[in-house]
């Protein structure tokens, strides 16, 4: 990446000739972190620093590496740690992400999600027709009658105790788990994170799988917008993905981790704190 930012804003996709409003993902693993912090920025080092519960300040570095390697993969750029530190990955007042490019906030909308030692992001250009974008991971696991009924809209609810749990490609765990997902996806879009009930959203879950593993969703706000949304299991993981507007199924970027082989952990568990000056 040995571009100017005004530079990089203006390189064309991974691959040449291929839409603007394409949307990719990428997707890696805490394994694959790198080794030393030289591929921070000094604005994201700082505020690591800050951090000392070892699960918040691994979940910072995994969502920032995946960022940084999901926008050097969408523009053919270099992954080497000087290159990724003139990426940026920032927070607006809202929480969402956005990207900086040697110090220049990038024309490209991105979210970021994590979950047990994996990462995910999605990204396209921004006003290329998909509008804001959410991207969730969560893992297939338990989620008790309370977690359903307290979070999920009756319709919901219906659904993933009925169809969803008879369904053997599915089942009420990885509905309950979809749902909720798809829920957090589409805040993300609205810009309002888990701040809003979760139930002031409601989600419909298709079926039918194309032939890359996604299935359609919508997310339809009370008194508010339909938003379109893809969703796909890999392995124990389940990912979706949501847009103000249509979106096609996102494509995925070279280099990423197969998330269907990818093993959960938990490393934070047996250190939770930083100690200081690490």
């Amino acid at each position: 990446m040995d571009e100017t930012g005004a530079a990089v804003r203006a390189t064309a996709p991974v691959r040449p000739g291929a839409p603007a409003a394409e949307r990719h993902w990428w997707a890696g693993h805490e394994d694959a972190l790198p080794d030393g912090l030289e591929w921070l920025s000094a604005r994201e080092r700082a505020r690591l620093d800050a951090m000392r519960f070892t699960k918040r300040r691994n979940e910072y570095l995994l969502r920032r590496w995946v960022g940084k390697r999901t926008v050097a993969a969408r523009v053919g750029l270099d992954t080497d740690p000087a290159s990724l530190a003139r990426i940026e990955l920032l927070n607006w007042m809202t929480g969402a992400p956005y990207v900086a490019l040697e110090g220049v906030v990038a024309p490209w909308e991105i979210s970021l999600s994590d979950r047990a030692g994996c990462a995910v992001a999605v990204i396209g250009a921004t006003g290329s027709g998909a509008g804001a974008l959410g991207i969730d991971l969560e893992i297939v696991e338990p989620r008790s009658e309370g977690f359903v009924t307290d979070f999920l809209t009756r319709a919901e609810q219906d659904w993933v105790r009925g169809p969803a749990a008879a369904d053997p490609g599915l089942g009420r765990d990885a509905a309950a788990n979809l749902v909720w997902s798809a829920k957090e996806a589409a805040l993300k879009v609205l810009r309002l994170g888990l701040r809003a009930d979760t139930r002031s959203v409601e989600i419909t879950v298709g079926s039918d799988l194309l032939g890359d593993g996604w299935a359609r969703f919508t997310a339809a706000r009370h008194g508010g917008p339909v938003m379109p949304g893809w969703w796909r299991r890999d392995g124990v993981y389940l990912l979706t993905v949501a847009a103000q507007d249509d979106l096609d199924p996102p494509t995925v970027l070279p280099g990423a981790t197969d998330v269907a082989v990818a093993t959960p952990v938990h490393s934070w568990v047996g250190r939770p704190l930083v100690t200081p000056g690490e």
